[in-house]
């Protein structure tokens, strides 16, 4: 254990910043995590798991993926369509 012998004025701006790093580190997590929730619809989907608009309304209709209709519009939750795949890769490759 080492001692360091500091003044107030450099203890004071090591707490400031390490409280703000800490913070920003703490906003950025929860936008990402808030980001994550959101809903996706079948283009934007195919587009992100690059393949075509069919094969994610055939994942829809297997029940692959869990879409709600809103008017129109299916949309996708992107939090639970990633979960829903890693599950799928995991029984994929299982034997």
């Amino acid at each position: 254990m080492n001692l360091i012998i500091t003044t107030q004025e450099d203890l004071e701006a090591i707490v400031k910043t390490s409280v703000e790093q800490s913070v920003s580190k703490f906003y950025l997590t929860k936008a990402e995590e808030e980001k994550k929730d959101d809903f996706i619809t079948v283009k934007e989907t195919a587009r992100y798991l690059n393949v075509s608009e069919l094969t994610v309304r055939n994942y829809i209709k297997r029940g692959t993926l869990s879409a709600k209709r809103i008017g129109n519009r299916i949309v996708i939750n992107r939090k639970k369509m990633e979960d829903s795949l890693k599950e799928v890769k995991s029984l994929k490759y299982r034997r």
